[in-house]
């Protein structure tokens, strides 16, 4: 196998990891309402079968203020469901249903709970820097077998070890400027 094909699949699975990490975040809480807050929680729906679904697929989120999130049901017979599931995730938010509309009134974090949130999602970042290592590693690890197998010249292979670095170091420093941007989000009062 070539490295340009190893470093095209240890890239891929960089992109992945960074996109992950994206996907995380919009789930994190921060002071203000927003969408991504609700909209993967899964919700049982008996009369629509076994499995759970996305929020986001069963009703309409939005936020009219920076503190409130509106959740209306494509369904009206579905509500009762929906309010049970946000319950259930345990988001720290108390659902309040007028029988149309379930509201969820964001309350403001306080500065230690900020701190949290912001560790919380400095430990995220760590872990997805994991991910990265361990895809430079296995990308490594196929250019040695390649070379030493004899497929691979060995100019190749020191161009290959040289070109997944500077992936690796070009996602940690994407990983690193989401958590900074993260973070001076939660941080904003």
């Amino acid at each position: 196998m070539p490295y340009d094909e190893i470093e095209f699949e240890a890239e891929e699975a960089m992109e992945k990891s960074v996109k992950f990490l994206k996907d995380e975040f919009r789930g994190v809480r921060t002071g203000r309402a927003s969408p991504g807050l609700v909209e993967h929680i899964k919700i049982k729906v008996p009369a629509y079968g076994e499995a759970p679904m996305d929020l986001k697929a069963l009703a309409t989120i939005t936020t009219p203020d920076a503190s409130m999130i509106l959740v209306k049901p494509f369904d009206p017979t579905t509500l009762k469901d929906i309010e049970r599931g946000l319950q259930e995730a345990s988001i720290g938010i108390n659902p309040q249903s007028d029988g149309k509309v379930i509201r969820l009134p964001v309350p403001p974090l306080s500065g230690e709970r900020r701190q949290q949130i912001a560790s919380q999602v400095r430990k995220m970042a760590e872990q997805q820097k994991i991910v990265l290592r361990n895809a430079r590693r296995d990308a490594i690890q196929k250019i040695d077998a390649e070379k030493k197998a004899g497929t691979m010249p060995e100019d190749d292979a020191k161009r290959g070890h040289e070109s997944i670095d500077k992936l690796t170091k070009k996602y940690e420093a994407a990983i690193d400027d989401l958590v900074e941007a993260k973070s001076k989000e939660v941080m904003a009062v």
